[in-house]
Parts: structure tokens; C-alpha cells; sequence
């Protein structure tokens, strides 16, 4: 009578096999992940340029502070409430020059490779800022 079965090796191979299968998938889903980070800070960022750029349309300058609500004029008006906060840091780099006419919006992308297009720009945790969108 011949015994049916998988031999240690056979089983050995199988579970090898789907160790490098499962490893290969998870670095490819952290990639996806901060790919989808970077395309929020991004859309984000391009959503606070636009409030930015409306708020200096009807008033002539740009707002000092953007933490909270972009709000401009006197009376204040709100170009954008609730303004977008980084999916990690919870922090965008701004400045707006004194003669409130030019400013600088950075953030840190994870999966870009870019890296100084903000100078020394903190973007929370240490990081340095490495996309910038400033006033056209």
C-alpha cells in the first residue's frame, strides 16, 4: 500500500514560493501608497494655490497665513475653509514675502526622488520640502 502525501520538501518549496509571492506584492503596495499620498498633496496643493490666487485677485495681496481658512480683505472674506493638511505630517511649508505679492507653497513628496526645490523648507518630521507651486 502506497502512501499519499506531500513530502517536507514539496511543502518546503510551496510555502518559499509564497513567501517571495507575498513579499514581491507588499513592497508593490507601499509604492501605490505613497504614489496616492503624493497625487493628494499635489491636488491639495493645487486647491490652496487656486483659493490663494483668487483671494489676490480681489484684494491684491496674499494672506499671511493659510493654517486654518484662507481668508483675505477687510471685511474677511473665506476663499477656502478647512484648508488641506498633509496625509502624514499634517503640515505644508508657506510664506508669504512682506510685500504680500509673491509666495511659496512646499510639501515632501515620498515617492518623487525630487529633492532641494524648497530650499531648507520644513515640511513636518524633520523632512525637507521637495515640491514647491508658487504664484504664477
Amino acid at each position: 500500500m502506497k502512501n499519499k502525501g506531500f513530502t517536507l520538501i514539496e511543502l518546503l518549496v510551496a510555502m518559499t514560493v509564497a513567501s517571495v509571492l507575498m513579499g514581491l506584492a507588499l513592497v508593490s503596495y507601499q509604492g501605490a501608497r505613497k504614489s496616492a499620498r503624493d497625487g493628494k498633496r499635489k491636488a491639495d496643493l493645487e486647491q490652496i494655490r487656486s483659493a490663494l490666487e483668487m483671494c489676490r485677485a480681489d484684494t491684491g495681496s496674499y494672506p499671511t497665513t493659510i493654517y486654518d481658512n484662507i481668508s483675505c480683505g477687510s471685511p474677511a472674506q473665506t476663499y477656502l475653509s478647512g484648508t488641506p493638511k498633509d496625509p502624514v505630517t499634517q503640515d505644508f511649508y508657506y510664506y508669504s514675502r512682506s510685500d504680500a505679492n509673491h509666495y511659496t507653497l512646499c510639501a515632501y513628496l515620498e515617492a518623487s526622488g525630487i529633492s532641494g526645490s524648497c530650499g531648507s523648507a520644513n515640511c513636518g518630521s524633520g523632512r525637507t520640502c521637495n515640491y514647491k507651486v508658487t504664484n504664477p
